[in-house]
Parts: structure tokens; sequence; C-alpha cells
């Protein structure tokens, strides 16, 4: 009796019972559902036997680069509605909510936020700027057919802005099996979506593809009783057009793709405290189009030459309680590259880029900001690949770039990939990357915040990271385990710094005076304890520090550690499948706290480390599949995600400072169904 009241009164031992009682029931499940089938089997005459194992659907990169893609089977273990959902079983990727109005997000690799992460769609820089803080939203789930997440300073073909590393998003393929998929999700929270893909071949060589997406928040929902909705309700229309063209020599991909998206937040119908309701809204308008031909000069030797481009614009009319925030970005790229090999053991990559940003934005507060951005960096950069055998892989890549705010700088990158045995793969990375920063555009879910928000003229930033990897498969019980160990360290030359600490009125956005790095070891394994059961457990330290107001401090709102526990388990036939992932994340530093009127402090200095546990249950049929899940299922949240709810229109207000779920347990359901050829 005793220690089931401990298991009651301990939320993560609450968890792990929760997650350990989804597979029992489904063992005895499949044991049954695969007795009957198996009786059906015997019946018949065996003409033909087929033996199939389980693939993984995370595997790790093959080259000189440290990292995983994903495909998508594993996006299929959870919800996945966007790409800010599709990490939730990774153990190297967080995804954190910015601030509790708005619902901005955020990725963090190797501990630092996401705008160090290059953002790529099929290899083209997109997704920056003003798109940044809400740009997780704007990746349907059911559209990605893979994510590729390398780690560190990346590939120099893609540009300088890569420091702790890339996410690649490979949508669906025009060229893929034709008919028509459709995907309907719905939860707890009120939020319907409602997804479809429609592949047609109009020829051998040219097809075409149609994405769809709609999403819609019904209601609004206050758990903690604040008078704020816990998340904001969001209605997004989404719509992409892609077309592919294969010849013998020549290959064209192109499309565009339109988004619509309304996402209001703030007090709801029983607000507290105040006359006039606190609400926040921002409309969002995106139009983008791409192009990639590819020219095959000489198939023997790999030689081609490929011209890629990508076009956005962007228009956001925001507005924060009174302020009102207004923005326009437009956005080219284009690089032009040749790739060759000599021979199997050299590779050579070169090519020229351009890349044009122009922001315009207007902030009308009590007096009003008009401003614009313009910037215009062009680049040329070569890449050399030795593979003198199997075992060794070595990388090195150089480019330069002129940019008309920054003049001229140097992007060096070095990779090298050593395998001493067939059970041992290590890695070795060194690179520089820079980033130049539109603060305002970027960050402008501070402006809900009732703190002034100040910022000064930025440089541009610049960081080394450097990192280090060991991946080992062992064979135990006849299966292999697959542990990988590696550690990273980013140190930056120049930073923009957001300073919670130096004055309590005031949120500041400076150049970084002093010393700023990241520390990251991780250590993770993997394996199949029985067939088609695979357990996934992870840890990773952080050790982020900044100086704020000449003090080397410990970046605030960042957890120091995480652990994860995740266990996937297919019956032999498919016919069922269950996922469930434990998280324990550590606690971290609160940014420094002002006196309230009453003498008391306006927060602590520290948050606690908290779990989550996510589970999801799918049954597969021939054309198509049911799930149904839960996320945060320990319901464990920030009890006071909005610092001062009760007074809106103060300078105390603000709901910026998140570390933790802003919501409850949430459940969810949902169906795909395969239509098939029309």
């Amino acid at each position: 009796m005793q220690s089931l009241q401990a298991i009651h009164h301990h939320p993560t031992a609450k968890a792990l019972v929760l997650l350990l009682g989804v597979f029992w029931p489904l063992q005895q499940l499949h044991s049954q559902t695969d007795t009957v089938y198996n009786d059906t089997v015997k019946a018949r005459e065996m003409k033909e036997l087929t033996v199939t194992s389980r693939r993984s659907s995370t595997r790790r990169l093959s080259g000189a680069l440290n990292g995983f893609s994903m495909s998508r089977e594993e996006l299929f273990k959870a919800a996945c509605c966007n790409l800010g959902e599709s990490f939730t079983t990774n153990p190297s990727v967080d995804v954190n909510y910015s601030d509790a109005a708005t619902g901005a997000k955020q990725i963090r690799l190797l501990g630092l936020s996401g705008t160090y992460v290059q953002m790529l769609t099929e290899n083209l820089p997109n997704l920056r700027g003003l798109a940044s803080a809400y740009a997780l939203d704007y990746v349907p789930g059911p559209w990605m057919q893979s994510i590729q997440v390398s780690k560190g300073a990346s590939s120099v073909r893609n540009g300088y802005e890569s420091i702790t590393g890339q996410i690649d998003v490979e949508y669906l393929k025009p060229d893929g099996e034709e008919g028509v998929s459709v995907n309907l999700f719905g939860s707890t929270m009120s939020r319907v979506e409602a997804n479809a893909d429609a592949n047609l071949h109009l020829s051998e060589r040219l097809s075409s593809e149609v994405l769809l997406h709609y999403q819609d928040g019904l209601h609004h929902h206050d758990i903690n009783d604040d008078g704020f909705a816990d998340e904001p309700s969001i209605r997004q229309y989404n719509l992409q057009n892609r077309w592919k063209w294969k010849g013998d020599r020549y290959l064209m991909h192109a499309g565009i793709g339109l988004l619509n998206e309304r996402r209001d937040g703030g007090q709801t119908g029983h607000h507290h405290g105040s006359a006039e309701a606190y609400k926040m809204g921002i409309d969002t308008k995106r139009y983008e189009g791409y192009m990639k031909h590819a020219f095959v000069l000489n198939a023997e030797h790999g030689t081609n030459i490929a011209l890629m481009a990508n076009a956005t614009l962007h228009e956001s009319d925001a507005h924060y309680g009174h302020k009102h925030y207004d923005a326009d970005e437009h956005t080219l790229y284009s690089q032009l590259m040749l790739e060759t090999h000599a021979g199997e053991s050299h590779e050579l990559s070169a090519g020229v880029s351009l890349n044009h940003d122009h922001l315009k934005q207007h902030l009308q507060n009590s007096a009003a900001i008009t401003g614009k951005e313009t910037e215009t960096t062009a680049g040329v950069y070569a890449q050399y690949t030795y593979t003198p055998s199997a075992r060794l892989t070595a990388m090195a890549g150089i480019r330069a770039d002129h940019s008309s705010r920054y003049g001229y700088f140097i992007t060096p990158r070095l990779h090298i990939k050593y395998s001493p045995t067939d059970a041992l793969q290590l890695r070795l990375s060194v690179g520089k990357g820079y980033r130049s920063v539109h603060a305002l555009a970027e960050n402008s879910y501070l402006l809900g915040s009732g703190r002034t928000l100040t910022i000064d003229a930025l440089d541009q930033e610049s960081a080394w990271n450097a990192g280090l990897s060991g991946a080992l498969t062992l064979p135990l019980g006849g299966r292999n385990l697959r542990i990988n160990a590696e550690y990273y360290h980013t140190h930056f030359s120049q930073q923009a710094i957001i300073d919670y600490d130096s004055h309590p009125g005031e949120i500041h956005i400076a150049n970084l005076y002093g010393r700023s790095y990241s520390n990251t070891l991780q250590i993770d394994a993997s394996y199949p304890v029985v067939s088609g059961l695979e357990v996934t457990a992870a840890y990773r330290l952080n050790d982020v520090k900044s100086t704020y107001g000449g003090r080397l401090q410990t970046k605030p709102l960042t957890s120091r550690y995480k652990a994860l526990l995740s266990l996937s388990y297919k019956t032999p036939l498919g016919l069922w499948q269950a996922d469930a992932t434990l998280q324990l994340n550590g606690g971290g530093r609160l940014p420094a706290p002002y006196t309230e009127a009453d003498g008391s402090s306006s927060w602590a200095s520290h948050f606690s480390s908290f779990e989550q546990l996510s589970v999801q249950v799918t049954r597969w049929f021939r054309h198509f599949s049911v799930y149904i899940g839960g996320e945060n299922l320990t319901g464990r949240r920030q009890k006071t995600p909005i610092v001062h709810a009760d007074a809106p229109w103060s300078a105390q207000f603000d709901p910026t400072l998140v570390w933790g779920p802003v919501s409850g347990a949430m459940g969810y359901a949902g169906i795909r169904i395969n239509i098939g050829r029309m």
C-alpha cells in the first residue's frame, strides 16, 4: 500500500505506470489478432515465404556530417500536425513556446535558439526573418516526406548561416504514387485540421502535386483561470502546387505556395480586473515560389550543373494590446552549382549564390517608428570531399561572401568521418557561421510584454562551432544495440543578446560585450528489446552562458538537462502500433526578479524540472488508419505563464517568460485515408 501511495504522489512514477499501461494490453491484443490471422494462413497452401524486418524510422546520416534523418514512419508516431510538433520523440531537438499569448515557438538545437539553425525546404534556405517566430506552424506534418537534421556547422553549399545545424524538410514528391490522401484531426483543445495531397502523372516525364491544409481553433481554453487563453485560436489556409519534369539529361522541380493565417489570443470573455480586454492578433499572408533545374553533363563522372532559386513575400499585420506592428518582407535566393567526381575518391562542388532581403516595418506604440532593412549578399564557395576508402571521409569547404551591410567575410568548415571498425563511427567537425539579425521581426512576440523594448544598432552575429561524436553498434542478444555520444561547443565572437536582467522594466536587445558560449553533451541508445518493440533512451546536458549587464550568467528560460525514454511497438502484421515518449526536462534560471509593491519577489529565481508524457495508438487498415493519443498526459504546466495577467496594461505584465507547457493534458484523434489512384 505504501508503494502504491508513493506512485500516486510522484508525477514521474505515474507517467511510467501510464507508459507501461499502454503496451501491456496492446501486447495481449496483438497476440489474439495474430492467432486468428495465423490460423487462416495455415489453412491455405504456402507457396511463398517472405522474410521482413522493421527498419528504423530514424537513421543516422551516412556521410561526413553528423545528424539523422526522420522518415514518414517516424512522423506518424505522434500527431505531427506541423513541423513544430515533429520532434516529440526526438532527443536532440527541443521545441518550446516563446510566449504564452501568441503561440510563438522556437526550436532549440545544441542548447541554443532556433535562429542559429538554418531552416531549409528541399535544400533551399527558407522560413527566415519575419517568418521565423511562427515558421514551425507553416509546414503541415502530413505534407512532409522526411526531415534531415545535421548538427554543428554544416555544408557551405547552403550558405553561411548555419551555426548549430541545419534542418531540411523534404515534401511529398509529385512523381510519387498516384492518388489522393486525406488526414483529418481533432483535439480536446478545440483544434481541428484537414489535410489532403493529390498526385497526378500527366505523362511519363511530367507529374504534378497539390497539397492542401486547413486548421481552425474553434474555442478558447483557460485551464488556469487567469483570464487569458492558454493557446491562441489559429485559422490557417495553406496551399502548394508542385511540378516535376524528368528527362534523360534534364530535371526540373518548380512550385508555388500560398498561406493565409489569422491567430487570436489574449483575454477571454471572463477577463479579470480591467475594463478593456487585452487582445493580440496577427494576420499573415505569405506567398512563395521555387524552381530547380539540373543538367547532367557527364553521367559517368557525376558531372552536373544546377540552377536553384526561391522567392517569398511575407506580410504581417499584428497588434499586441495598443501596440501595432506591420511588416512586409521580400526575399530572393538563387544559386548556380557545379558538381563533379574525379574517380571514386574525389568529389568537388562549387558555386555562386545571391541572397536579397528587404524588410519594411512600422511600429505604432507611444510613438510611430518606421524603418527599412535591406541586405544583398553575393557569395562564392567550393567544397571538396575526399573518400580514399569506406572507412574515411573528409569534407572541407570554404566560402567568401560580400554583404551590402557588413562587407566581406569568410566561412571555413571541415568535417571528418572515420570508422576504425564496422561497428564504430567517429566524426569531427569545426566551422564558422554568420547571421544577419532582424531583431524586431524575429522577436516581435516581445511586443506583448508591458516592458519597454529597446533595440541597439546590432552587428552581424558570428560564432565558431566544434563537435566530436561517436556511434557504436554492439550485437546483444541477437539484436543490435546502437549507442551514440556527442559533444559540441559553440563560441560566439558577436551575438545579439536578449537581456531581461539588467533593467526590471526593460527588455534590451544589444550586442554582446563579454563572453557567450554553449556546451552540449548528449548520449543516447536504442535497442529492439523484443520483436516489434524498440526502446530509445537519451540524456543531454546543457551549459549555456552569456554576458548580461557585465556578468556571465546562465541563459534564462533554458533547461539544464533533458532525459528521454521512448517506446515504439508494432505488431508483426503491422495492424497495431503504439508509441509513447516520456521526457524529463531539467530546471533552469529565470531572469532576475524585481520587488513588488508589497515587498514580495515578482517570481522565483529558478524554475524546477518537469516531465511530459505523450502516447499514441494507431490501427492500420488496408487503405486507411485511425489514431488516438494524448500529449502532456502528466498534466504538468507552468502555473503562471503570464506575469500579472490581472493587470495587462501595466508595465509589469509579461507573457514572454515561458519555460514549460502552458496548457494541461491534451487528447486527440484522427484518421488517415489513402484513396488511391483516381
